[in-house]
C-alpha cells in the first residue's frame, strides 16, 4: 500500500504576532513547525504500514525552506519526501493549493491520501477535501480513529456533532486527521540521521503544468484573498462577587444580564 501524507510547515502559533500596520502575520525570527493535524496524518500512515507493509511518503507544498519539516517526517519514519515548489505558486488559497498539490499526487502515486483536518495559520479545513474533489476520490473528514484496514479498504471512526460514524472506504481514497486520531512519535537518533541522507525530490512547475488550471494558481489565480489578519482580543478580568448567598447571586446575575440589555 502506497499512503502518501501531505504536511504543511506553520509558524508556532504560540509565537506569532501581527504587524499593526499592515494586519499581515510577522513571519520573520518565528519558529516554524510541522501543523499538528498533519503529523497525526504521520502518525496514521506510519501505523497503517506497519500493519499492512508499503511505503509511506510525505507531500509538502512551499518554499525552500519547508525541505526542514520533510526532513522530520522522514525522521519519524516516512519513506520519501516531495516538496512542491515553485514561484508560480507563491500566494495561493486553498482552491489553487488544492489543484497544485492534486496535480503533483497524481505524479507521485497514491493508495490512502492523508491529511491533516486544517492549518492552524489558516483554519480554513478544505484543502484536503479539495484534493478529493479533484482527483474524483471518496473521501472521509474529522477521522478520529483507524478501526480496520485491508490491502483495498480501510474503515474509520469519524467524528460527528453529537456522536460518530463508522465508516468503510474502498482505496484509492483521502482520509482528513483530527488530534485524536494518533499520538505523534518521537524522532528517533537513527532517523534524524537517516533523514539527512534521503533526497528531499523537487517538483516544479515545469513538471506540474500540465496538469494543472493554469488561471487558476498562485496570487493572481486565487478566487479569495486575506484582507486582514488580527490577533483576538484579550478579554477583560471581569467581576467577582464574594460571600453572596444564592438569592443575591441570582439577583446580581439577572441585573447585569438586564444592564447589557440581554434580558
Amino acid at each position: 500500500m502506497k499512503i502518501v501524507v501531505c504536511i504543511k510547515q506553520v509558524p508556532d502559533t504560540v509565537e506569532v504576532k501581527i504587524d499593526p500596520k499592515t494586519g499581515t502575520l510577522i513571519r520573520d525570527g518565528v519558529p516554524s513547525i510541522i501543523n499538528h493535524d498533519d503529523k497525526t496524518g504521520i502518525e496514521a500512515a506510519l501505523t497503517l504500514k506497519e500493519k499492512l507493509g508499503g511505503t509511506v511518503t510525505v507531500v509538502s507544498m512551499g518554499p525552500p525552506q519547508a525541505d526542514v519539516a520533510l526532513r522530520e517526517a522522514l525522521a519519524m519514519g516516512c519513506d520519501e519526501a516531495y516538496l512542491v515548489s515553485a514561484r508560480e505558486f507563491g500566494g495561493s488559497d486553498t482552491y489553487a493549493t488544492s489543484g497544485i498539490l492534486a496535480a503533483a499526487l497524481d505524479k507521485v502515486g497514491y493508495d490512502v491520501i492523508i491529511t491533516g483536518r486544517q492549518a492552524i495559520d489558516g483554519d480554513t479545513a478544505q484543502v484536503g477535501p479539495q484534493i478529493a474533489e479533484k482527483l474524483h476520490l471518496p473521501q472521509v473528514s474529522y477521522v478520529e480513529e483507524l478501526v480496520d484496514a485491508g490491502a483495498d479498504y480501510v474503515t474509520v471512526k469519524r467524528q460527528f456533532e453529537d456522536g460518530y460514524h463508522i465508516v468503510k472506504v474502498k482505496t484509492p481514497c483521502l482520509l482528513t486527521a483530527i488530534a485524536e486520531l494518533a499520538e505523534p512519535r518521537y524522532m528517533s537518533v537513527g532517523g534524524v540521521f537517516e533523514a539527512y541522507t534521503k533526497e528531499i525530490k523537487t517538483i516544479g512547475f515545469e513538471e506540474l503544468k500540465a496538469g494543472l488550471e493554469l488561471d487558476m494558481i498562485g496570487l493572481k489565480g486565487s478566487p479569495t484573498n486575506v484582507y486582514k489578519s488580527f490577533t483576538k482580543e484579550m478579554k477583560g478580568a471581569g467581576t467577582v462577587l464574594n460571600d453572596l448567598t444564592p438569592e443575591q447571586a441570582v439577583e446580581a446575575i439577572v441585573n447585569k444580564l438586564e444592564e447589557k440589555f440581554i434580558i
